[in-house]
């Protein structure tokens, strides 16, 4: 689904991607690991297409196609998505109407006809009770005055609504207490297909608990330097991310 070769990427200048190798098959779920500023939020902008980042070598395939030369409006309808570290309001525009004219945009980027209002709204009912998102939410400006719990909800119920193919989930457990936290990935959980591919950027374990990744990477100074199986992210609990630094 997702093949990423040899990539460098910069921003303000600076290379913060040296050399990026990682392949995603169809529903797989990738955690990606690693201390502050070693890459894994740039690795997420990139697949994204945000603008301040610059591709300085290498290749992004998804799903056959050059991601690298889509828009990021083209990225998010051919299936990808991600959930935001931290989430923006958008005062002004209501839940509603933010997720009926996103869902009517990649239904007509598809070539499919737009929903009507009564089923879109019955859709979003039933997607909103999976992650527990108050239905009083919907009618307030996109996060404007949600906490930091229900801000990670709503990331988790737009997802649901659009349905992505391939879902990069970056520190969706930030400042989430433990109840937050097992709403969002139950939610995340119920909610993906079979096909669903995901990439779970995170320092803890916590998340991985619930999540159950098919393969850990350590992330250090823009490379992958180390990938295993559910047990790697244990041993960094356990360990840190020193060792490894140490040990190679």
């Amino acid at each position: 689904m997702l093949e990423i070769k040899n990539l460098h990427a910069t921003v303000g200048g600076k290379e913060i991607l040296k050399g990026i190798d990682l392949t995603v098959k169809s529903g797989e779920i990738h955690a990606l690991m690693g201390q502050n500023g070693a890459g894994k939020s740039t690795l997420s902008n990139v697949l994204v297409g945000h603008p301040a980042y610059t591709v300085t070598d290498g290749s992004i395939t998804f799903n056959g196609k050059d991601l690298l030369a889509m828009s990021p409006d083209e990225r998010s309808h051919e299936g990808l998505f991600l959930s935001f570290q931290q989430p923006v309001e958008i005062p002004g525009v209501s839940m509603t109407n933010f997720m009926r004219a996103a869902l009517n945009a990649k239904r007509k980027y598809l070539g499919l006809e737009p929903l009507d209002a009564s089923t879109f709204l019955k859709l979003m009912r039933e997607r909103r009770k999976v992650v527990e998102l108050d239905s009083k939410l919907a009618n307030r400006s996109v996060n404007e005055g949600f906490s930091g719990g229900e801000r990670k909800r709503n990331e988790i119920f737009q997802m649901a609504m659009l349905e992505p193919s391939m879902c990069i989930l970056d520190e969706t457990d930030s400042g989430l207490d433990v109840d937050a936290l097992r709403i969002v990935a139950e939610g995340f959980n119920k909610l993906r297909k079979p096909e669903t591919a995901a990439i779970v950027i995170t320092h803890y374990q916590r998340l991985l608990d619930y999540l159950k990744p098919d393969v850990v990477h350590v992330l250090m100074d823009g490379r992958i330097v180390r990938s295993g199986g559910p047990e790697l992210a244990m041993e960094i609990e356990q360990k840190g991310f020193d060792w490894i630094r140490n040990s190679d």
